[in-house]
């Protein structure tokens, strides 16, 4: 039987994690999908533990490392769902994830992307206290640029038509289809949305329940940081080649936006002084956010003041105890 969802999950050295995404999808209340498990040429046990399935409705695609872009797209041209669904390895879903959006695109056949709300856990799998609570309609492009309403790549179940709008072909691959950007390895998903709001007007709406359980770690470095800004500015760069007006109009608003996300992503790992720059950095591009969502950029504000004269181990404590587990942004 033809599935209705393609279920595209890349693997990549995530042999801690892979099980739990896997069983996720399996629990489904919808069962008419097909998994298809893209095996991105990693080093650990990950495919191994991939193997030891035997539903009929798994397939397993390996390729040498192409990252996440790349294994998406590998995963979209092999799909033969009219709905495509993301779910990162190190993620989970809720057993009603598939059912609710599959009702919810086939009684909206205008809405090209429908999204749920998530909520987070910890590296544990432990629930925290915290969830995605996004924009669910009027989604403009804007909404889009400054605040990605979809939240993260788990959250999204896609019409194929609508990614049929925006496929190009690799430049240095004739025959291959993308619709990820593969020479983004941060920021491919937002870049994506932007460009099918864009450049294919697809609508995106949301679902209210939180079906996502996006998994947060609490460990890293801050040129990680860095480096997602860095990539963010590449997704500007590609906007401003095919919509240079909207760029222009929203780029100071939608960095500032940035900028605070990465401030509430300093704080969480442990960089008070990143924060409080990066907080600045932000109020200088625009106030927009600090108008439009002053609780959120005074808690910012706040926690960033805490971690400093706290010191990093005994605000996590704290933090800890306040959050389920993390500060998360």
């Amino acid at each position: 039987m033809q599935p209705t969802v393609s279920v595209i999950m890349p693997v990549y050295n995530v042999e801690a994690y892979v099980a739990e995404a896997i069983d996720s999808v399996l629990a489904q209340s919808f069962a008419y999908f097909e998994l298809l498990i893209v095996d991105d040429g990693g080093s650990d046990r990950s495919i191994d533990i991939c193997r030891s399935y035997t539903d009929s409705r798994i397939r397993i695609i390996s390729q040498p490392n192409r990252g996440l872009a790349g294994a998406r797209n590998t995963g979209i041209n092999e799909a033969r769902g009219r709905y495509i669904a993301l779910l990162d390895s190190d993620d989970r879903w809720l057993p009603e994830k598939l059912a609710l959006h599959v009702i919810h695109l086939d009684n909206n056949p205008d809405v090209g992307v429908s999204f749920s709300a998530s909520r987070f856990i910890d590296q544990d799998g432990k629930p925290l206290r915290l969830k995605q609570r996004p924009k669910l309609d009027g989604i403009t492009p804007g909404d889009i640029f400054r605040r990605n309403p979809v939240g993260n790549g788990s959250a999204p179940v896609l019409r194929r038509s609508a990614l049929e709008t925006v496929a190009f072909r690799h430049p240095t691959e004739a025959m291959r289809t993308c619709y990820f950007d593969e020479s983004l390895r941060q920021s491919e998903d937002i870049e994506l949305w932007l460009r099918l709001a864009l450049v294919g007007d697809v609508r995106f709406a949301g679902i209210a329940p939180a079906l996502t359980e996006y998994r947060v770690g609490g460990g890293g470095l801050s040129a990680q940081i860095v480096r997602q800004f860095d990539s963010w500015l590449g997704v500007v760069q590609r906007l401003d080649a095919y919509a240079p007006d909207f760029a222009e109009e929203h780029f100071d608003r939608a960095r500032a936006y940035q900028l605070r996300y990465l401030a509430r992503r300093a704080v969480q790992l442990g960089d008070a002084g990143m924060a409080m720059t990066l907080l600045r950095e932000s109020l200088a591009s625009s106030k927009r956010p600090l108008v439009e969502e002053p609780l959120k950029s005074l808690a910012t504000a706040a926690a960033a003041i805490a971690a400093r004269l706290l010191g990093p181990a005994r605000f996590a404590r704290l933090s800890g105890a306040a959050a389920g587990g993390r500060l998360v942004a």
